[in-house]
């Protein structure tokens, strides 16, 4: 029997660590080309952020049409205890948009569907609405409406 030669067991060594290498390089640059259209931006780094803020007025809209805001008498619920993560405690106030304003609404638009769902005790909330002014890097100011999913209240 004949051992094969070096080259002959190299070559396909050689070949798999280009597949794999190139395989690497594809999958990060699709996550770089994805960060431009995703929410959030995962992978999409950029040196110069935006330079916009943001502020929202959020109200419980009651299943008599009432708008009762987050920081009125809301039972043992508080918006902060709730959501006050990723730059969403005291939304009232104005807040630098760290990651953009599209970022910070989708955030926002999860908090608003979460904070509706995980609110068993609180049987007068139909749904949960966020009023957001915000100003994109200096141009004038926007106004955006967000709405939570509509609750199921017995």
């Amino acid at each position: 029997m004949v051992a094969p030669s070096a080259a002959a067991v190299g070559r396909p060594r050689r070949i798999g660590r280009r597949v794999v290498v190139i395989s690497f390089v594809a999958f990060q640059l699709a996550f770089i080309v994805r960060a431009y259209w995703a929410p959030h931006r995962e992978f999409g780094y950029q040196m110069f952020p935006e330079a916009s803020t943001w502020r929202a007025d959020i109200v419980r809209v009651t299943t008599d049409g009432r708008r009762v805001p987050i920081d009125d008498d809301w039972g043992d619920y508080r918006w902060n205890d709730l959501a006050g993560v990723r730059g969403l405690a005291f939304p009232w106030r104005e807040h630098h948009a760290d990651a953009g304003i599209d970022n910070q609404l989708a955030f926002l638009d999860e908090a608003l569907d979460w904070v509706a769902t995980n609110t068993p005790d609180d049987l007068e909330t139909s749904y949960l609405q966020a009023d957001v002014t915000s100003s994109r890097n200096g141009r004038p100011v926007e106004t955006t409406v967000l709405r939570s999913e509509p609750r199921d209240l017995p």
